[in-house]
C-alpha cells in the first residue's frame, strides 16, 4: 500500500469543476489585481476567524514580514521568538534588519513556553525587544492568555504566527469564564499561509493579516501597495504584497469545507490515537502521541470547539531518523517539522551564539509528522501504525 504524506488529488475530485469555474470567472472579469475576489475573501476570513480586518497578501511569509514592516520594527530592534518553528517566522524579523530573540518551548504542546518568555523579557534591561511572534504549531494555539498579560505588562505588540492554525480555538478566560477566540483574533496581527498543504490551502501561494485595530489594517493595505496613496504618490516605502485574486476565488470555493476538513483530521487522529494506544506503543520510550493541551467545554456551556485543528500529527519518536527511512520503504510519507531549530540554523552566524534551548534541540531530534490529510482512509491508517509497530518489533 502507499501512503501519501498529502494527497491534493484526492480533494480535486470534488472540487476541480468549481475550482475551473471560480478561476475562469476572474480570468473573463480582467480584474487581475485586487478586486471583488480579493475583497470577499478578506470579509469572509476576517469573519471566520473573528476579526474585523482581514488584508490578503502574497503569503503567510509576507503577511509576517508585512505586519512587522507596519508597526515600525527595525534595525537595533528585538523580537521575541520561538526557537521552533518553519523558517519565515525568524527569516522576516532578519530581513527588516531586527534581531530574533528566543523563548524555548512546551515540551508537550511544541509552542513557545510562557514561563520561558517572562524570563527573557526580563532579562531585557535595556529594552530592545519591541514585538512577539507567538507561533500556533501544527494547529494548537500557544498559551496566549500569559502570553497577552506579558505583552501587556511590557507593552508590547504581538502578531500571532497563525499559519498552521486557522480555526483553532483557544479558551481565554473572560469574566470568570472561558470565552474561545480563534487562532489569529488575539494580537493585533493575525498572520496566516495558505499554501497548498494547510488546511486552507490555495492552488499557490496566498497569505492573510486579520486584525481587529482599523488604523492598523488601513497601514497594511498602504503598506502592500508599494506604500502609494493614491497612485503614485507613496507617503511610505512598503511593498508589492498584494493577494492574486485568482488565489482568493479559489480559496473562496475551499472555504465552506474548512470545518468539515477540520472535523475529518480531528477524527484521523482519534483513529492513530486509539490504534496506537492498542499497541501498547504510547506510553513506552518509543513513542508519545500529540496532545491536545486545552480544554474543548467551557465552563456552564456545550461547545465542539477545535482546540487543535491538525494540520500535522506529530509523534515524539525513539530512533527518528531510522524509523523516516523504514516508512520512507514502506512507502509511508512523512516528514520532520523540522530537523534544525531556528537559532541552530547556519544564517544566522554568531548573531545569537550563546542561544541554548534545550526543549526545541530534543524536539528538532525527535519529531516526525504522520499523514492526516482529510481523504485518508482508516485502512491507510491502520497499514501506517501496522509498519511502526514492525519498525519497534
Amino acid at each position: 500500500m502507499k501512503v501519501p504524506l498529502l494527497d491534493l488529488q484526492a480533494q480535486l475530485e470534488y472540487l476541480e469543476d468549481d475550482l475551473i469555474a471560480a478561476v475562469t470567472r476572474v480570468v473573463k472579469s480582467t480584474r487581475y489585481i485586487q478586486g471583488p475576489e480579493v475583497e470577499a475573501f478578506e470579509n469572509e476570513i476576517a469573519g471566520y476567524c473573528g476579526a474585523a480586518y482581514g488584508v490578503g497578501v502574497t503569503s503567510g511569509t509576507d503577511a509576517l514580514l508585512i505586519s512587522l514592516m507596519s508597526l515600525g520594527i527595525g534595525p537595533g530592534d528585538q523580537v521575541l521568538t520561538t526557537p521552533y518553528s518553519f523558517f519565515a517566522t525568524m527569516g522576516v524579523i532578519l530581513r527588516v534588519g531586527a534581531t530574533p530573540v528566543f523563548a524555548d518551548i512546551d515540551p508537550l504542546s511544541f509552542n513557545i513556553d510562557p514561563s520561558r518568555m517572562e524570563e527573557v523579557l526580563a532579562a531585557d534591561t535595556e529594552r530592545k525587544i519591541k514585538a512577539i511572534i507567538p507561533v500556533h504549531l501544527y494547529g494548537q494555539c500557544a498559551d496566549m492568555s500569559p502570553i497577552m498579560e506579558l505583552a501587556t505588562r511590557y507593552g508590547l505588540p504581538v502578531i500571532e504566527d497563525a499559519a498552521q492554525a486557522i480555526g483553532a480555538q483557544y479558551p481565554m478566560a473572560s469574566a470568570g469564564d472561558l470565552e474561545y477566540k480563534r487562532a489569529g483574533s488575539m494580537g493585533i496581527a493575525g498572520c496566516f499561509s495558505f499554501f497548498p498543504s494547510k488546511n486552507l490551502g490555495g492552488i499557490g501561494d496566498a497569505g492573510m493579516v486579520v486584525t481587529q485595530d482599523k488604523d492598523f489594517a488601513e497601514r497594511l493595505v498602504l503598506m502592500r501597495n508599494h506604500g502609494a496613496q493614491p497612485k503614485y504618490f507613496h507617503k511610505i516605502v512598503g511593498g508589492n504584497f498584494r493577494l492574486d485574486p485568482i488565489q482568493a476565488a479559489a480559496l473562496r470555493v475551499k472555504l465552506p469545507y474548512l470545518e468539515r476538513w477540520h472535523a475529518q483530521r480531528g477524527e484521523n487522529a482519534k483513529r492513530y490515537d486509539r490504534l496506537f494506544s492498542e499497541t501498547g506503543l504510547p506510553g513506552t520510550d518509543q513513542i508519545v502521541l500529540p496532545k491536545e493541551v486545552y480544554p474543548k467545554v467551557s465552563s456552564g456551556k456545550d461547545t465542539t470547539a477545535n482546540v487543535h485543528i491538525y494540520n500535522q500529527y506529530v509523534l515524539r519518536v525513539d530512533r527518528r531518523n531510522e524509523l523516516r527511512e523504514w516508512l520512507d520503504k514502506n512507502n509511508i510519507g512523512c516528514e520532520i517539522y523540522y530537523p534544525v531549530p531556528l537559532h541552530k540554523q547556519e544564517c544566522l552566524g554568531t548573531l545569537v551564539s550563546s542561544v541554548h534551548c534545550p526543549e526545541a534541540e530534543k524536539a528538532a531530534d525527535a519529531t516526525i509528522a504522520l499523514p492526516i490529510y482529510p481523504e485518508l482512509t482508516e485502512a491507510m491508517q491502520a497499514y501506517v501504525v501496522e509498519k511502526i509497530v514492525q519498525f519497534y518489533a
